[in-house]
């Protein structure tokens, strides 16, 4: 099979930022967002289910929240990702203890990493990229070029 071709897409200056944690690493995930609110008060934020009710009390801001991650979550936000309306993804997972729905895990870091967008997997590579200056900028990357790719298989 032919490699998929690729063309530039540009992030928008107001990121839309999905924001995950496995239940370990929730608290871990609030308290680092509360430490970001400044900055995450200037984008657009979702999350998977009980992630994003837990947000939006604790950040006072408006989170849109998928269902729960086990049920589905996970892969709506990939859905998200695929569509191009996530630009970021904040995912605190849990290293020591087997997800049961690890499947769906993976898939959701596997399409980040197929459309190119920023993947931060725990609190230091999150502070790593929100203090990026291209957090609040116009960014160029590239992303899979869908319509050729289509075109070649038809």
């Amino acid at each position: 099979m032919s490699r998929v071709p690729f063309t530039t897409a540009q992030l928008p200056a107001r990121k839309r930022i999905a924001l995950v944690a496995h239940d370990h690493c929730k608290e871990f995930l609030l308290d680092w967002s509360e430490r970001q609110r400044p900055r995450l008060a200037q984008h657009d934020l979702l999350a998977t289910g009980t992630t994003g009710l837990l947000l939006t009390r604790r950040l006072h801001l408006p989170v849109e929240s998928m269902i729960s991650g086990p049920l589905g979550g996970d892969q709506q936000i990939g859905a998200r990702i695929a569509e191009r309306r996530v630009d970021m993804l904040v995912f605190f997972w849990d290293p020591f203890e087997q997800q049961p729905h690890d499947p769906d895990i993976k898939a959701l870091l596997r399409v980040a990493a197929v459309w190119n967008i920023p993947v931060a997997c725990n609190e230091s590579s999150a502070d790593y990229l929100l203090s990026s200056p291209l957090l609040e900028q116009r960014h160029e990357h590239r992303v899979p070029d869908y319509a050729t790719y289509l075109a070649a298989r038809a």
